[in-house]
């Protein structure tokens, strides 16, 4: 069951939509005013009481506002007593606070009919089996139904309903529904026996348990399943819980040191980023939760020490954590939950008084774990600390674009890492934008990522969040430099780690001195003192490359630097040599080296290439396109295609990658991404610089346009040659580059350090 003993009983707000959301509050009030009832489910279905229209108020209101009244107060001098002041007051806030309508969830609802679906798009061979416990609510269980009719998922799927000995016509209804499993319980045996004896007849991988006082939101379990491929290590996913008016009802749950649980998110908006990314969480509710069905026998199912209801969601949670699985709450997933439908709010009376002591059997069987859980001192992002062994910040100048450049590529795989490593990642975009997809992919990794209108400043945000960071990492000088103030103020516990992504000094130089322009020159110096500043004031230093340490050790020899270069995925080897054809450049044209790069390639080389092979044909990718490089495409057989989605098919199908850099800094990711896909490399000395590749054995190298066209023609030609190139390219990115590669340096700056 998902109610919790302390929470608020009444919403600030009213729902903004009319129909069934609006007789939810009276549904609620009902299941408040019941006395005990042996079942657990939704109550029996009430109509209204017809009154006359000059009576203001009934006697059942009356008892409706009274027990109100007192609840709160009883709650709120509880809460005071349990968890103080401030985590009290913090609450209040909470149960008071406006969302904008702006901010709350577009919802999904099936039309308002009483009709009964004639058929559920079902599997007889399931990947999920959907397990939904009733007990009367017919009209609460038809709406969930239609939902499901309405917006089938896309994986194969079942559904059991199981009847915990509904009174009413539920036992006529819904064994006519085709594509529906129907199981009628011989006796009411509560919500836990109820779900058991589903997960019995389940014949799916996973099992999904649903509430029937839900309505499933168009893709919320696809999302849930997708969530078991993407995190490795997951055992149990919760959906975001929405309340009828689009706020949150939970992202998840915590549990605290005295056993008490707590919704993570209560009545914020659904976007927020402390709630918007996949967290890991000590429980979900039961509402709407998947696991494997392999595991759920392995644990013993619900545990029914907690019959007939509550803390048996959050049991299971528990046990799957102590089993060696993540709990997670996906927020991709999204299911309106009709709170208090089944059981009520108020813990006096009726099936709500088996929360507390239900809290009692929890906390004795738990009592070895849970001094490790945070207090009721404890409040945001502090309550769930005790997952993760470090809580790291990531400060760049905008959200990382992968898919785009290669330095963005190499901060989401080094978040990647800090969280297989069991760190906490916090984003936040020096710009404060939401930057779509890119923000949305970074949360569905499991990044807390920040933006506004949820930022209002930096300053602000810094005061309010830095306390809890173990260490920093802020990207570029330039971002680096305003930010590092701030860091020693707010957050005067973290490990600043700078990280240069390239020493931008040095570039610039190399520019300079390709351009032989005196100006440049002068900036570059400027740079320099600017950047050497940063690193002086910083506790370390990040650099991609060797030969970037080496300069540093001259340059700046008080300051602690480590290598950290491009970190990439080995893809494996691709199509073979025969299957492949043409040549492709891939960089984004906002970096200026890549644009004198292609330039110098299509003009000096390319010419050269097609004399000997008339049909080869040049591929030329990256955003961000300028007016130089478009007019490229003049050129017999030079393809400029912009930016790409999705790169793989050309390095796949490409047979030689070229990297004509002319000048520049830092490790190339374009060389490490085409040496990932077994794609052979020519390139100059400057794009090879620091990358422990050695010519003629994982790389050609050439620095004029006639050798440089040489090598293109002798590699494209040479299969033997070709083959090698491509075998000692891909063990070069899985021995240097690679997340694995990386793992010790990631644990020895941010694992090892004091914090």
């Amino acid at each position: 069951m998902a109610l919790r003993a302390g929470e608020a009983a009444s919403l600030a707000q009213p729902p903004l939509n009319a129909g069934w959301q609006a007789r939810w509050v009276e549904a609620r009030a009902m299941a408040q005013n019941g006395g005990p009832r042996p079942h657990v489910g939704p109550p029996v279905h009430h109509h209204p009481v017809s009154r006359s229209p000059e009576l203001s108020i009934s006697l059942a209101d009356a008892r409706f506002l009274f027990d109100r009244v007192t609840g709160l107060i009883r709650r709120g001098w509880l809460s005071l007593r349990t968890r103080g002041l401030r985590a009290s007051w913090q609450r209040v806030r909470a149960q008071l606070r406006r969302v904008p309508a702006a901010r709350r969830a577009t919802l999904a609802f099936p039309p308002e009919t009483p009709a009964v679906p004639a058929t559920l798009p079902t599997s007889g061979m399931p990947l999920a089996s959907l397990v939904v416990p009733v007990y009367g609510q017919l009209e609460h269980t038809l709406r969930c139904l239609r939902a499901l009719a309405a917006w089938p998922p896309q994986a194969p799927f079942e559904v059991i309903v199981v009847d915990d000995g509904s009174p009413d016509d539920s036992g006529t209804v819904l064994p006519a529904i085709d594509g529906l499993r129907y199981h009628r319980r011989a006796e009411n045996g509560g919500f836990i026996a109820a779900c058991n004896d589903g997960a019995a007849l389940a014949r799916g991988e996973y099992l999904v348990f649903l509430n029937n006082d839900t309505v499933p939101q168009p893709g919320w379990l696809d999302a849930l399943l997708k969530t078991f491929g993407e995190h490795p290590g997951a055992g149990l996913v919760g959906a975001q819980l929405l309340y009828p008016d689009g706020r949150l009802q939970e992202a998840g749950g915590v549990v605290r040191r005295d056993g008490s649980a707590d919704k993570l998110g209560r009545l914020a908006a659904p976007d927020d980023p402390a709630h918007a990314f996949v967290r890991e969480v000590d429980y979900c509710s039961g509402a709407a939760i998947a696991l494997q069905r392999a595991d759920f026998e392995r644990l013993g199912g619900f545990d029914t020490r907690y019959a007939p209801a509550f803390y048996e969601d959050t049991d299971l949670g528990m046990s799957m954590r102590a089993a060696g699985k993540k709990v997670l709450c996906q927020p991709a997933s999204r299911v309106v939950h009709v709170e208090g439908a089944t059981a009520g709010t108020d813990v006096r009376r009726g099936m709500k008084a088996w929360q507390e002591r239900n809290q009692a059997t929890f906390r004795e069987r738990w009592q070895s774990v849970l001094p490790r859980h945070s207090g009721h001192d404890a409040t945001g992002a502090m309550l769930t600390r005790h997952h993760h062994a470090r809580c790291v910040l990531v400060v760049d100048a905008l959200t990382p674009t992968p898919d785009r450049d290669s330095g963005s590529l190499r901060l989401v795989n080094l978040m990647r890492l800090l969280r297989e490593e069991g760190a906490h990642v916090v984003f936040l975009p020096a710009d404060l934008k939401h930057a779509g997809a890119y923000t949305d992919a970074l949360q569905a990794l499991g990044v807390e990522t920040w933006h506004a209108p949820f930022v209002t400043g930096i300053p602000a945000w810094m005061r309010e969040h830095g306390a809890r960071f173990d260490s920093v990492v802020v990207c570029r000088h330039y971002v680096a430099r305003s930010f590092l103030p701030l860091l020693r103020e707010h957050a005067p516990r973290a490990q600043l780690v700078f990280d240069t992504i390239d020493l931008h000094y040095l570039r610039e130089q190399r520019a300079a001195e390709v351009a032989g322009d005196a100006t440049m020159a002068r900036a570059a110096g400027r740079t320099r003192e600017l950047e050497l500043d940063v690193i002086a004031r910083s506790d370390l230093t990040v650099v991609v490359s060797g030969a970037e340490r080496e300069l540093l050790a001259r340059d700046a020899p008080a300051a602690r630097v480590e290598l950290l270069s491009n970190l990439h995925h080995v893809a494996g080897p691709g199509a073979p040599f025969a299957q492949r054809r043409d040549l492709v450049f891939v960089g984004g044209f906002r970096h200026p080296p890549n644009v004198g790069a292609v330039r110098w390639f299509v003009e000096m080389v390319f010419p050269r290439v097609r004399a000997r092979l008339p049909d080869v044909g040049f591929h030329c990718i990256g955003g961000d396109v300028p007016a130089a490089v478009a007019a490229l495409a003049a050129h017999e057989g030079v393809t400029v295609h912009g930016h790409v989605p999705d790169i793989a098919p050309y390095m796949d199908g490409c047979r030689i990658a070229v990297a004509p850099l002319r000048y520049g800094a830092g490790v190339k990711g374009k060389v490490n991404l085409s040496m990932a896909h077994g794609q052979p490399v020519v390139a100059t000395q400057c794009a090879v610089e620091g990358m422990h590749l050695r010519d003629g054995h994982d790389v050609l190298v050439a620095d004029d346009a006639e050798a440089f066209a040489d090598a293109v023609v002798r590699l494209y030609e040479d299969p033997v040659l070709w083959n090698r190139l491509a075998a000692n390219g891909l063990d070069n990115v899985a021995r240097h580059f690679s997340l694995d590669a990386a793992r010790d340096t990631v644990r020895r700056v941010f694992f090892d350090a004091k914090g």
